[in-house]
């Protein structure tokens, strides 16, 4: 069995001093090879906290047994060699656009920055693959978004634009944190296909985070329940719909549906028992 792309043991972060911290992921672990896994659990249950960890961006205190990328120490390695990680190794493509773009750069420039520092692209050929990746993410005038300065850009074309930057670079890992949320239904698909083809055609690997359980469900190959920092069930995505555990049947059953719509939706009863689950997943 190869090793994994990303292994995590007893991961821990919190926020505050001393006394008054507070824990947003409470020791989490779990590994992933070149495949598909999705993270999905309720806003607070850690999804975002746990992505910005493993790059190192979250100002909270990150403690862990082993925070390791291809064998790599993430917790010892130095902000250099970070830097040199992220997006040539690592593409990060967060759920708000507007954190991740420079808003006195053009998007061209930041995505062809991207080539250039990451794999040593002349700047003509820089300018080519930016305009090309541009284009695959939808954009029907690469040339004129290349141009384009951030706030020039709507909120779903700026998802796009991100999802281009932590694309080309071609990285081993995606971590995408809701990459699709403020898509329409037809540019979500193109930007999913896009995703997929870069997976398949580098064998990368994607954490993919996402309230969409029917999403996860489809594109994914095995999936994460979070809830309250922990993990709290592990399986086959196409086993989602089969789930045990009474959180995961709750998020389940609280989704609408147009072909049974019902009055009123389920709503979750909750038990303080949940939050004892070490975090690991199997």
């Amino acid at each position: 069995m190869s090793a994994p792309l990303l292994s995590i043991d007893d991961l821990t972060v919190e926020f505050g001093r001393d006394r008054r911290r507070i824990a947003a992921v409470r020791g989490l672990s779990f590994a992933m090879g070149r495949e598909r896994l999705g993270v999905v659990g309720e806003s607070g249950s850690g999804k975002s906290t746990l992505a910005r960890a493993i790059l190192r961006l979250t100002p909270g205190r990150v403690t862990a047994r082993r925070l390791a990328f291809d064998g790599l120490d993430l917790l010892a390695l130095p902000s250099s060699g970070l830097r040199r990680l992220r997006g040539a190794r690592i593409g990060f493509v967060p759920q708000d656009p507007g954190y991740a773009l420079n808003p006195v750069l053009p998007v061209g420039a930041q995505i062809a920055e991207m080539l250039r520092v990451h794999r040593g692209a002349i700047r003509r050929e820089a300018r080519a693959q930016t305009l090309a990746v541009l284009d695959a993410v939808g954009f029907r005038e690469p040339a004129r978004v290349y141009a384009s300065y951030p706030h020039q850009l709507s909120g779903g074309m700026g998802q796009r634009a991100v999802i281009a930057m932590m694309t080309v670079a071609d990285p081993d890992l995606l971590i995408a944190d809701e990459p699709t949320s403020a898509l329409d239904a037809v540019v979500r698909l193109k930007v999913l296909a896009l995703i997929a083809d870069v997976i398949e055609r580098r064998r990368m690997g994607l954490l993919l985070i996402s309230h969409d359980l029917a999403l996860i469900a489809a594109f994914c190959d095995r999936v994460l329940v979070m809830y309250g920092g922990r993990i709290v069930e592990a399986l086959d995505a196409h086993e989602l719909e089969q789930a045990r555990h009474p959180y995961t049947r709750g998020l389940l059953a609280a989704r609408p549906r147009i072909e049974a719509p019902r009055e009123l939706l389920p709503v979750l009863e909750r038990d303080p028992a949940w939050l004892q689950n070490r975090g690991v997943a199997p």
